[in-house]
């Protein structure tokens, strides 16, 4: 197949491209910034802004299907700045597989759209969209992902995966961020240590989208649906945090803060930055203390079934290769 790849320069962007590489597809990509690593590749680069319609349909012609992984992340900023990169973006994308005739659009979701503040112990893809949000991120996310699948149909088929906390070599979100908070003695550990979390190692990820990629077409089980995935490990948020800082040769964090008052100081840090527009993001909001106070983890049943989706690398296994990773990142600084 010829696809095309947005958000082809962050992490999971760039696993995708380098997976459909190697296996024989001939890929195109669309990024916003320049990626040398890319470029090795030997891929069709297109560089341009996701928002802008006509760079995209220009980028996705003669392409056979696109896996939309661009997205703006985060959890502060306007809500207009979310909405044209996650909304606008995907309509572009959408307006870009009409135009193009393009037969197949694999959607990087979130699995934080169903998040509504509560513990999520086992849900599957049944469980509704909460009412109110408490990023703009989730907001437009969730926005984004009922237009591809409402977007399916007899010419476009389509498909959502929501993967959960993408880790492994590589993460510029996940790790570091818990790795710099320790480092700066920001770091503790909020609620009573016994909320379950999964996440998902990176090659478990890019081998989804590759299943849903292929799984793809009209009328497959799996056309017009989303889908959990996660490496199916639940486990305590603060094993999850301590086996990270152990990868990083880092301390085990011991300190704890109430739920409450985390849920407060976050209240308190986004009444400041939304006062003073302070652009950057507060160490602590509504939705991280909820994040880090609550079970999150997901039964991903549907996505077996119909993807034939299956970890092949366990949290155990991934936590290995990211501490080699870093190991010879410090050997090589």
């Amino acid at each position: 197949m010829r696809v095309l790849v947005t958000g082809a320069g962050g992490f999971l962007g760039q696993s995708i491209v380098r997976a459909l590489h190697g296996r024989g597809d001939e890929v195109c990509t669309l990024q916003r910034g320049e990626y040398p690593a890319l470029s090795e590749l030997g891929v069709v680069i297109n560089k341009g802004d996701i928002a802008n319609k006509d760079t995209v349909i220009q980028a996705s012609e003669n392409c056979d299907a696109i896996i939309h992984a661009a997205a703006k992340a985060g959890v502060w900023g306007d809500y207009q700045d979310y909405y044209r990169s996650n909304v606008c973006g995907t309509l572009n994308v959408i307006d870009a597989c009409k135009k193009n005739r393009i037969a197949k659009l694999v959607y990087t979701s979130s699995p934080s759209i169903v998040f509504a503040g509560e513990d999520e112990d086992g849900i599957d893809e049944t469980t509704p969209l909460p009412e109110h949000y408490l990023t703009n991120y989730q907001r437009t996310k969730a926005e984004a992902e009922e237009l591809v699948l409402m977007a399916n149909n007899d010419e476009l088929a389509t498909v959502a995966l929501r993967p959960h906390l993408i880790f492994g070599p590589g993460d510029p979100h996940l790790a570091p961020r818990i790795i710099e908070r320790a480092l700066s003695g920001r770091l503790r550990l909020v609620g009573n240590r016994k909320n379950l979390v999964d996440i998902t190692f990176i090659d478990n990820a890019v081998s989804a989208h590759l299943l849903a990629l292929d799984a793809l077409q009209t009328g497959a089980d799996c056309a017009g649906k989303a889908y959990f995935i996660s490496n199916d490990e639940p486990m305590p948020m603060a094993d999850i945090v301590n086996r990270i800082l152990k990868a990083a040769s880092l301390p085990a964090v011991k300190k704890t803060v109430s739920p409450g008052l985390a849920y407060s100081v976050g209240i308190a840090m986004e009444a400041v930055y939304s006062l003073f527009h302070i652009k950057s993001e507060p160490f602590m909001t509504r939705f991280i203390a909820r994040q880090l106070s609550r079970s999150h983890w997901y039964n991903i049943s549907a996505a077996k079934r119909d993807l034939k989706y299956e970890v092949k690398v366990s949290i155990e296994e991934g936590m290995q290769r990211l501490q080699q990773a870093m190991n010879e990142s410090s050997d090589v600084g």
